[in-house]
């Protein structure tokens, strides 16, 4: 205990000694204002998630422990016979945190894919996964695409892009300067993109879209690489998925401009310890009023439950999101699903 302590100390005095490019340069003349000459920013002049903070955070967390969170979540059986034979219906089936695998005119894809057993750039320490994902890796369809939302490893998670594409030899959509990453752990078919760009797979097109958050792997890469939530959308179908981010204007933005969406997939967990506000997380009120801004018909919560990563208990983001849902009159609109559930939309 006392050595673990002292390494969480000794990193947060690291990261306190490091600026994050959103804080140290301004963009150039000529390019977008989310760019930097080295790196990424939010465009909120409000946004801000200094390292020394969150090295504050880091120490009291690892001195206070963690409190008591009640009980995983409950998956539900799926041997994935279904969504192989699956050609034509769309379907979402949740598998656990920020994976989804969207069924949408024929073209199989995955979001932020993590088969891991922690959250973590090592497999003995790190967040650990508290319940199995919810298809195993072996039952799933052949996958033709990847959304990638952002760097950190429990959305980029190496081993899984690794046996992915062993298996499958998808494409993968990502944020700028996630390319040399993914090329690194093998990739050979990978289409890099700045928000508002696209690329397709058959009918289906992928749009990297806006989203308030960060990026960085390790010390030496923070905001090197872009952040992005993602418009997957075809000529029956419009599905949004947000990735991680804070709550900003750019949702009604993404609504305007490319929906409306059947589904929205946006994130209700990772709030605790930072107020009413987490710069970088949606709370469940939050994730209500982006639903709104978007426009869209149905809304899918992830991004709690699956990994030991946030302070919250386990159940308290669907609890709040109901009742948020009740009192603005949206109770309809919810689609909480458990790991290894499907809904076609």
């Amino acid at each position: 205990m006392r050595r673990s302590l002292l390494l969480t100390v000794a990193l947060a005095v690291a990261l306190s000694l490091v600026f994050s490019a959103s804080q140290a340069e301004s963009p150039r003349p000529g390019i977008p204002l989310h760019h930097l000459d080295h790196g990424f920013r939010n465009l909120d002049p409000a946004y801000a998630y200094p390292l020394v903070e969150r090295a504050k955070r880091l120490v009291r967390r690892s001195v206070e422990g963690w409190p008591e969170r009640g009980t995983p979540l409950h998956v539900v059986a799926n041997d994935g016979a279904a969504l192989r034979a699956n050609r034509t219906e769309p379907i979402v089936t949740w598998i656990g945190h920020a994976t989804f695998l969207v069924q949408l005119e024929g073209v199989n894809i995955l979001t932020d894919p993590n088969w891991s057993d922690r959250a973590s750039p090592v497999r003995f320490v790190g967040p650990r996964r508290l319940v199995p994902p919810g298809v195993r890796f072996k039952d799933l369809p052949r996958i033709d695409a990847i959304v990638i939302s952002h760097d950190h490893y429990d959305h980029l998670d190496e081993p899984t892009v690794r046996r992915l594409i062993a298996a499958h030899q998808p494409r993968f959509f990502v944020p700028l300067g996630l390319k040399a990453l993914l090329t690194g752990f093998g990739a050979t078919d990978v289409v890099e993109l700045d928000w508002w760009e696209s690329g397709t797979v058959r009918t289906v097109t992928f749009t990297a879209t806006p989203a308030q958050h960060s990026s960085g792997r390790w010390l030496h890469d923070q905001n090197q690489r872009l952040w992005s939530s993602w418009a997957i959308t075809a000529p029956t179908r419009r599905i949004y998925f947000a990735g991680d981010t804070g709550y900003f204007s750019g949702f009604k933005d993404i609504g305007s401009k490319l929906g409306p969406f059947q589904i929205a997939l946006l994130p209700i967990g990772g709030y605790e310890g930072w107020g009413d506000l987490h710069p970088n997380h949606i709370c469940p009120e939050q994730a209500v009023q982006a639903f709104e801004d978007l426009g869209a018909d149905r809304l899918v919560p992830m991004h709690w439950g699956t990994f030991d990563l946030n302070r919250e208990p386990y159940h308290e983001p669907p609890d709040r999101l109901r009742k948020e849902a009740l009192r603005r009159g949206l109770a309809e609109h919810l689609a909480i699903l458990m790991p290894g559930q499907e809904i076609g939309w």
